[in-house]
């Protein structure tokens, strides 16, 4: 790679300036408006009607859901997407736990009937004596916590309803070994959804919006739930459905819904708690996500290595004193050859090489022992199959 070279960081939303230090100013040009970036990093900006500019090797969100990026499209040009897995964990946990102690004692209600009372001394004295009973609650030790996703979140919010006395109950399919290991054995498994639902008294939802996670809270699961049980959603709007929720509100199914996703219906309800997308709103959790997306980036752009894309495969390559050179391609049989035999015709030793699959996408980083030409370079982007292909040359000192 040309010492001289310089990256360029187009940002989408305001950035933690503790991420934006991970660019070198040597070396990276950060803006909010540039032509031609090498990469784009935003948090909330919906790019699914952007036009994305073709120089673009590399998308990162401060945050953990991607549903305001076109992924697939993404996916198709060979353009990984990095995003943040648990840096907001410790935010959200907060949170979800404060939802439910909201739900269990009234607190937001109680609140608003206080602001309006209109006396003073004793009289104000007896009018809170007189409407406390009004906001009776419950306690949470005892009761059954269901919690839908043991992510990075997840896990942290079972372990803190533990701490709490209550009894936990998880379900995730696809847990990984690593949140595995971080769950209190004290959290009991469900085999599936609707036993999570019969066993629990409050159900909080930690998983991303996608085509199997839209309405996983619907009409049928909540008629399995126990009578006055409380929804906690932090995830994503469309994990729960509300017409469902509200139907179960007015029914007396359900007493309290606390969202992080408001709606004019849901605002509207008395029995519903909607807050404004504060999840991982805090000053810790921004600065969290921020940082770790940028050095994922820099690495990308850098060395080539991806860490934490959630359309490409985990793939990471110490470097060597050689020339560097990433592809991306569909998965099909014998690219890995077609590249090899490229590199050999050049006269080229590979020095070291990585490849690694996930569903339709494979990635390659490759390492030779002498510079990478436009002919190699051409003759490799001419393989049926390759969608991208870098030429990140010797590691800068």
């Amino acid at each position: 790679m040309d010492d001289n070279w310089m990256f360029k960081v187009l940002t989408l939303n305001n950035i933690a300036v503790e991420g934006l230090r991970r660019f070198p100013r040597s070396r990276y040009e950060v803006a909010s408006e540039m032509a031609h970036p090498d990469a784009i990093m935003l948090r909330s900006f919906d790019m699914h009607d952007m036009e994305i500019p073709a120089t673009v090797a590399a998308i990162g969100r401060a945050g953990a859901g991607t549903n305001n990026i076109p992924v697939d499209k993404l996916s198709a040009r060979g353009v990984p997407v990095f995003n943040a897995p648990g840096a907001n964990a410790n935010a959200v946990k907060e949170l979800a736990i404060a939802g439910l102690l909201i739900a269990a004692r009234n607190i937001c209600d109680a609140r608003e009937f206080t602001k309006t009372l209109d006396a003073s001394g004793d009289d104000l004295q007896k009018a809170v004596e007189t409407a406390k009973k009004q906001f009776v609650g419950f306690e949470l030790p005892g009761k059954t916590l269901g919690v839908i996703g043991l992510g990075a979140i997840g896990v942290e919010v079972a372990n803190a309803a533990l701490a709490l006395g209550m009894k936990v109950i998880g379900f995730d399919p696809k847990i990984t070994v690593r949140s595995a290991w971080q769950l209190s054995a004290g959290v009991e498994h469900a085999d599936t959804l609707d036993q999570l639902f019969k066993k629990s008294d409050a159900v909080t939802c930690h998983v991303p919006l996608v085509t199997e996670t839209r309405n996983i809270v619907n009409r049928d699961r909540l008629a399995l739930m126990r009578a006055g049980g409380v929804i906690v959603n932090f995830a994503r709007g469309g994990v729960v459905d509300d017409a469902a929720v509200l139907e179960a509100l007015d029914s007396g199914k359900l007493r309290t819904y606390i969202t992080d996703f408001p709606t004019a219906e849901l605002i509207a309800h008395s029995k519903v708690v909607a807050l404004p997308h504060l999840g991982a709103s805090t000053t810790e959790a921004e600065e969290n996500c921020a940082i770790m997306v940028a050095e994922n980036l820099k690495d990308y752009l850098e060395n080539g290595n991806i860490r934490n894309s959630v359309n490409f495969p985990e793939s990471r390559l110490p470097r060597l004193d050689a020339w560097r050179m990433t592809i991306a391609n569909a998965n099909v049989p014998n690219m890995v050859g077609q590249i090899s035999t490229c590199i050999a015709n050049a006269g080229l030793n590979i020095e070291d090489l990585l490849n690694k699959s996930i569903g339709e996408l494979a990635y390659t980083i490759v390492d030779v022992n002498g510079p990478i030409d436009s002919g190699i370079l051409a003759e490799i982007r001419g393989i049926d199959g390759v969608l991208t292909l870098r030429n990140l040359g010797k590691p800068v000192t």
